[in-house]
Formats: structure tokens, C-alpha cells, sequence
């Protein structure tokens, strides 16, 4: 069963952001789209194991998909995570490309592809420092005799895996996405007979979905960007192009002549991503490329937004900006 759903992560929904808010001729772009792609690529390896893990009894494995969790010094974060009641799996997703040979020596993984070699760092100590991250985790919640495997799932069924000879480490710990419900079973019989009472195993769901949170990393600093790099104004939803004008109530589009009620939305979801989770009347007009104080008043308020301070000082939060989209589009 599926107690943490997987969605888009937040650093990729700022890097399609950016993308959209830069000018076609900034100097950063290339790099801006090089993460992008990587990054994506990494997202449908993860949504790729879905399928393999739908095999599973939703009676017995509860599934967290993009944990992201503090211990008292570090954050850590899991692609995914299943528990039990005998015990806990931190599956660690790879979407490689080629040939791919894990190093134990180094400690380095090799990617061969088109005839050129690419380091990358090593997924087993990736894995074992997320396992030992996530045993400080459960010690400080008081949760004890919860057995902790992990593997390295290799999400494209068509690349070749090699290994030095004798790495008997490497073959029980990394496995093609296709193999996953039989290694999983197979973890789940050979396991101890220590388990973990059913209230315990309850109280633990809610305390991963309670103590989850998301990333927050500054995306303009990230690239050395700042708000002037960003293209302001609503963009039109349907030639993507164009930025559209307010007129009686509604976002129009000069260029392909639609007309859109909600479109600011989708600009201050932008503004949110990329700048910070708070805006005020006048950067609302800012952003929007709008004149009038009451116009922008009248959009704030629709959107019900938590806020503090009174008249042109007051500052309105978004955080729940998603909430107010999903209920209004």
C-alpha cells in the first residue's frame, strides 16, 4: 500500500521555472538545462520501479516514496522506502544509460556510453549512509528491533552491470527494477523473527509523513542568478510566448487571442519557486507587470492566502498556493 506518494520534486518544478523565466540568449541555460535533464531522468527512473512494486501485498508493504527526513545533524532523503512489521527497505533508484561497472576498490561507478567513460559516485555508500542515517533517525523516535536492508535499483532493464570478480557485495545489493518483487520477498522470508507490534508499526507511518519535508533549496543562488535575471509578467498558457495584459477581469493574449480568468496563477506559483514563499501587494504588481493597487488586492484576497501586517504592509504567505490552484482551476 502507498502511504507517501510519489510527486514531482520541488527542484525540478524550479528548474522548469527558470527555464520558462530566462531569455532565450542567457549565458546560463545550457548548464540550467543540463541539471534539468538529468534530473528528469533520474524522476522517470524512480516512477519507473511503480509497476514492480505494485506486485507486492498491499497488506504487507507500506510504501514512502521520496522521504526526506532530519536527524539531529543531517538531512537524508530516500527514493523510496518500504516497511513491514519484521522490517525496513531503502531502495536507492538509478537511471543510467550504456555499461555501468561498480568499483569497490574506489568506491566510484564507471559509465561507459558512446565510447566515453564517466565517473560518478558510489550508490553503495550512498545507500549505507541513508541506512545509517535512517537507524539515528528511528533510535531518536524510540523505535527499536526494525531490521534495515537497502539496495541500488538499476531502473533501465537494457544496461549491463559488471563488477570486479569476487564482489559478492555488489550482486546481493544491486539489481535490475525487474527483479525487485522477488529480492524483496526473498529479504522479507530470510529476515529475523523480531517484529514490530502493530500499534508501533502505526505510530512509525505517522511519524515519517509528520517529520517529512521538502527540500528548500534558493534556485537563483544555486546558479549565481538574481531577480533581474527573470523574465517577469504572465505568461499565456497556450502560445507560452506571449506575456498577456489584465483587462476587465480577465488575462488576455495579444498574439493567439485567448483570454484566461486564472492565468496569474501559474505566474505566482513561478514567483513562489523561484523568489521566496511570501509576496506583498506591490511585488505582486511587480511580478505580474500590473499598475493598479486594487487589482492586485483583489487577487490576493481570491486566493485566500495566510497573512500578516495591515494595509501596503501587509505579507501574504504561499504556502498553501497549490491547495488554492487545485481548488480554483
Amino acid at each position: 500500500m502507498i502511504i507517501k506518494h510519489r510527486s514531482k520534486p520541488r527542484i525540478i518544478l524550479q528548474l522548469e521555472a527558470l527555464l520558462q523565466r530566462l531569455p532565450d540568449y542567457h549565458p546560463k541555460l545550457p548548464i540550467i538545462n543540463e541539471d534539468y535533464t538529468k534530473r528528469m531522468a533520474g524522476y522517470k527512473g524512480e516512477q519507473s520501479i511503480d509497476y514492480p512494486l505494485s506486485y507486492l501485498n498491499d497488506h504487507t508493504f507500506f510504501i514512502f516514496h521520496n522521504l526526506r527526513l532530519k536527524t539531529e545533524k543531517h538531512y537524508f532523503q530516500m527514493d523510496t522506502l518500504l516497511l513491514t512489521h519484521k522490517m525496513a527497505i531503502i531502495l536507492e533508484v538509478k537511471n543510467f544509460s550504456g555499461t555501468i561497472h561498480f568499483d569497490p576498490k574506489f568506491k566510484q561507478l564507471i559509465q561507459t556510453k558512446d565510447g566515453k567513460e564517466v565517473a560518478y559516485s558510489y550508490p553503495l555508500t550512498q545507500v549505507d549512509r541513508q541506512k545509517l542515517n535512517f537507524q539515528e533517525w528511528l533510535r531518536i523516535n524510540k523505535v527499536e528491533n526494525l531490521e534495515i536492508h537497502s539496495l541500488v535499483v538499476i531502473s533501465n532493464p537494457y544496461i549491463i552491470i559488471s563488477t570486479s570478480p569476487g564482489n559478492y557485495h555488489t550482486h546481493h545489493k544491486v539489481i535490475h527494477k525487474e527483479e525487485l518483487p522477488t529480492k524483496i520477498y526473498e529479504l522479507e522470508k530470510s529476515s529475523g523473527s523480531n517484529k514490530i507490534e502493530e500499534r508501533t508499526l502505526k505510530k512509525l507511518m505517522k511519524l515519517l509523513l509528520k517529520n517529512h519535508t521538502e527540500g528548500d533549496s534558493t534556485i537563483l543562488d544555486r546558479f549565481e542568478l538574481n531577480d533581474n535575471d527573470i523574465l517577469k509578467g504572465v505568461f499565456c498558457p497556450v502560445c507560452r510566448v506571449q506575456l498577456m495584459v489584465r483587462l476587465k477581469g480577465n488575462w488576455f493574449c495579444s498574439e493567439c487571442g485567448a483570454k484566461d480568468k486564472l492565468a496569474h496563477l501559474k505566474a505566482i506559483e513561478d514567483y513562489q519557486l523561484l523568489i521566496k514563499p511570501t509576496i506583498t501587494n506591490s511585488e505582486l504588481r511587480d511580478f505580474l507587470k500590473i499598475h493598479s493597487s486594487d487589482t492586485a488586492n483583489r487577487l490576493l484576497k481570491t486566493l485566500n492566502l495566510r497573512s500578516t501586517g495591515e494595509t501596503k504592509h501587509r505579507m501574504y504567505y504561499l504556502d498553501n498556493l497549490n491547495q488554492v490552484k487545485r481548488k480554483q482551476l
